[in-house]
């Protein structure tokens, strides 16, 4: 981990970064421009022409839209295909103000970016419930355990897997000394050479199976070692809820950082326009077709997830390394949580944190998603979803009784059930996360990140630290907004 990211938090360094930028423009004759003269000089130009169109408005895309209005540069638009803003963060609201998230909803030590964010945005956190004992159901047999004090953290594997993610950074695990050996091996081929038993083989499974959403038999174990790297070279601060990824929560539930957002940004945020063509993005103007409409610009910062960018036609093609990691980049997995509504969080009452996990059926792990005061219960499952029936009663009846066994009877006694399916929802959510198979960094990875001609790749899976997380997104966002900056100073001092 990078000693700056520990000691300077990201909000700051990028406020410094952005300074940078916006003073190494230079005008014709040497004058320095300010972050109000920079705006001006590029407003200047014909109005018809945008600085920069930002495709996204999930995390990475607003984040990015913000930091550009924060330096003064107010010639752009976000252009989003869904009619909401948010991408892979989403609410259910459950009534009274009670909200669960169905899409992406922790937060944790170390990720600064989105901390940082949320400070700014004057949303407050508070901490995941997961006091008490998990309980496990392997067939017709259940059992109970207490992880709160995180000692699954000391498992020899996890020890070796922590040792071994010093050797492969997060920003670029490609370029990892035995990246290629690496890259070879499945975290579940590595899981099985290291003797572990059942039933930790079966927290392994679900654990990493859920932050990466694929089992570790199609995970390229160099990819999860980059990710451990992230979190401090822990993969208990990745995988875990205390002093991990999964510790906090949002009060408002996590899509409100976007709704802010959005609200600030005002009509530079253009709902339900889906991007379906780039035109010229090796010109100096690029012509964006949306449903509708043209509309130009001088750069363009897609926060999208790059298989979703393969959706799009660009002319002239892409590259093909950029072109060959967009169609071949893993898009399978979309996730589906659902959640029911208790008139309390009974199984609190039993020294229960709500955490169940099934071996064998649709339910893969359930979490306490109860708002802050605990005023009604909530139960969060993650399941597999061809396991389970598309009809919301049978659905919300076959989870009720998988709950009453683990958790007891009042589990039956629902209020509220809702079903969020991301492969079903709409065709912009391809994968909530990144399920990196063996093989694809080491001969894709170099493309992800750098610029084709005016298009800046962003979004999560860009990110140098976090990747495929929340936080990630957000630094994805704040690197491509400096990019652009730094890109239209570049124009500036040529022309």
């Amino acid at each position: 981990m990078d000693q700056e990211n520990t000691e300077l938090s990201l909000s700051a360094r990028q406020r410094r970064l952005l300074v940078q930028a916006l003073a190494s423009a230079t005008l014709i004759g040497g004058a320095t421009l300010s972050g109000r003269a920079m705006a001006q000089a590029l407003r200047a130009e014909p109005e018809q022409v945008l600085d920069v169109v930002i495709i996204g408005a999930g995390l990475a895309g607003l984040t990015a839209a913000r930091d550009l209005q924060r330096a003064g540069c107010m010639s752009f638009a976000v252009l989003e295909a869904r009619d909401r803003v948010g991408g892979r963060t989403y609410n259910h609201p459950l009534g009274n103000g009670v909200i669960s998230e169905a899409g992406g909803e922790w937060i944790g030590p170390g990720q600064t970016a989105i901390f940082d964010l949320a400070r700014e945005l004057d949303v407050e956190t508070f901490p995941t419930y997961y006091q008490g004992r998990n309980v496990y159901l392997v067939g017709e047999a259940r059992y109970e355990e207490d992880l709160s004090s995180g000692q699954g953290a000391h498992h020899p594997a996890t020890e070796k897997l922590n040792q071994l993610s010093r050797r492969v950074p997060g920003k670029e695990p490609w370029t990892a000394a035995d990246a290629e050996a690496l890259d070879k091996l499945s975290v579940g081929q590595w899981l099985a050479s290291q003797g572990i038993d059942n039933t930790s083989r079966l927290t392994f499974d679900t654990s990493i199976g859920l932050t990466t959403g694929t089992p570790p038999s199609s995970l390229s174990l160099l990819h999860y070692l980059s990710l451990i790297n992230s979190a401090d070279c822990s993969m208990a601060k990745l995988e875990g809820f205390k002093g991990g990824a999964q510790e906090t929560r949002f009060i408002g539930g996590s899509q409100v950082l976007c709704t802010r957002m959005a609200q600030a940004l005002g009509d530079r945020v253009k709902l339900s326009s889906p991007v379906r063509r780039i035109v010229g993005w090796d010109q100096d103007i690029v012509e964006i077709h949306t449903d509708q409409g043209l509309i130009r610009a001088r750069q363009v910062i897609a926060a999208l997830h790059p298989a979703l960018c393969n959706q799009i036609v660009f002319d002239p093609p892409l590259p093909d390394g950029r072109a060959q990691l967009q169609r071949l980049w893993p898009s399978s997995a979309p996730m589906r949580k659902t959640v029911h509504v208790y008139a309390r969080p009974f199984w609190r009452d039993k020294g229960l944190n709500g955490q169940v996990i099934q071996a064998d059926g649709p339910l893969i792990l359930s979490c306490d998603n109860s708002p802050p005061d605990g005023s009604v219960g909530i139960l969060m499952g993650f399941v597999r979803s061809a396991q389970l029936s598309d009809d919301p009663g049978q659905a919300a009846r076959t989870l009720a009784s998988i709950y009453a066994k683990a958790l007891g009877e009042e589990a039956l006694d629902v209020t509220q059930f809702h079903d969020h399916d991301w492969a079903k929802v709409d065709p912009w959510t391809l994968t909530c996360v990144g399920s990196i198979p063996p093989g694809f960094l080491t001969r894709w990875g170099r493309y992800l990140k750098p610029a084709v001609g005016r298009l800046i790749w962003s979004g999560t899976e860009t990110a140098d630290l976090w990747a495929s997380s929340m936080d990630g997104a957000v630094r994805a966002g704040h690197r491509a907004a400096l990019e652009a900056l730094q890109a239209l100073a570049g124009t500036r001092r040529h022309a």
